[in-house]
């Protein structure tokens, strides 16, 4: 299920980044400049890669079926990965080819005060995006860390947008520094310089998205710190002698699937099940009483077990609200 924030995030950063992609080509049409035109395309690239993350956020939301019991919610980081290659590609493989054929083939640069109005534009819009993205990265870590809620738990959606924008206002700001250099100087290698280093930015950024997602896809299980959570929740039951398998996987950052086998105490079950065993004693008088008794009995120790299991899903549920697929078994 798509978290509501997340959506808001990403709608935010793809309205913001059309009106500053608008801007940064109309600045490079007028100045000529090879680290506004890297910005701009830095731009296009986020704004079609969060438009990407957004088709992955719908398609994540759509109910199990027939084919998909679990759900799509592997779709969301089918998607994000996608936008994080296109990341690399069109946004840092095309900026740092046209920083080198900048550095290469030098031209003048004009009516730079355009650019660096624009850049300030920009940056004031950027920043606004970032803002909103991190306030809803915020409101999903629900007081944990955000730098490591960020690197292990939060919806991939949340963390591109978070980091396309700090990248983009970084890369705002060394686009400025490299026009005023170039400005100062006279030296038009400075504006190649940036937009180099613009790109290495982007590749930077895709990279770690690609290893995240690739990572997520192949099934991740949970933080380790839940998962010690859901053993202990286990543990801490009377009637759990010791758990002898828990397996867990990320479905996505709200879901969870979590297997594990349990070995119950016997004197535990025995105990609880004492008063129908002493009741069932005294009726006993002949060989079809104790069949009777015996199937009876076998039946009352599968429904225990089963109450026994049922009784530790709640705890967990109740401690760990994203484990919806829980498959615990007597082993």
């Amino acid at each position: 299920m798509a978290n509501p924030g997340s959506k808001g995030a990403v709608t935010a950063a793809i309205a913001g980044n059309s009106i500053v992609m608008l801007a940064k080509f109309v600045a490079f049409l007028f100045t000529g400049s090879g680290a506004m035109l890297s910005e701009a395309i830095h731009t296009l690239a986020d704004l079609l890669n969060q438009i990407l993350l957004m088709v992955g956020i719908v398609r994540s939301s759509r109910q199990p079926d027939d084919t998909h019991e679990y759900g799509y919610h592997s779709a969301r980081y089918v998607w994000a990965l996608i936008s994080a290659v296109g990341i690399f590609f069109l946004g840092c493989g095309v900026t740092i080819y046209h920083g080198i054929q900048t550095l290469v083939h030098p031209h003048a640069l004009s009516d730079l005060g355009w650019a660096l109005g624009v850049l300030l534009f920009s940056l004031v819009l950027e920043g606004a995006v970032l803002g909103i993205a991190i306030r809803t990265a915020r409101h999903q870590a629900k007081g944990r860390p955000l730098l490591k809620f960020l690197r292990d738990e939060a919806d991939p959606a949340v963390v591109a947008v978070v980091l396309e924008d700090a990248a983009a206002c970084i890369g705002i700001l060394l686009a400025m520094i490299a026009i005023l250099l170039a400005r100062w100087t006279g030296e038009t290698y400075w504006d190649a310089v940036g937009s180099i280093t613009i790109g290495l930015l982007l590749g930077a950024v895709a990279i770690w998205l690609i290893r995240r997602n690739a990572q997520l896809l192949v099934g991740s299980s949970i933080p380790a710190t839940i998962r010690a959570q859901v053993l202990r929740i286990i543990e801490q039951d009377p009637a759990v002698e010791e758990v002898v398998d828990l397996k867990t996987r990320i479905l996505d950052t709200e879901t969870y699937r979590i297997k594990a086998g349990i070995r119950f105490e016997g004197d535990v079950l025995a105990a609880k099940l004492r008063p129908q065993l002493r009741e069932a004693y005294e009726n006993i008088r002949t060989y079809e009483d104790f069949e009777k008794f015996a199937l009876e009995f076998g039946d009352d120790v599968v429904e225990l077990l089963a109450d026994e299991i049922d009784t530790i899903e709640r705890r967990i549920r109740r401690q760990v609200p994203q484990a919806r697929h829980l498959d615990l078994e007597a082993e």
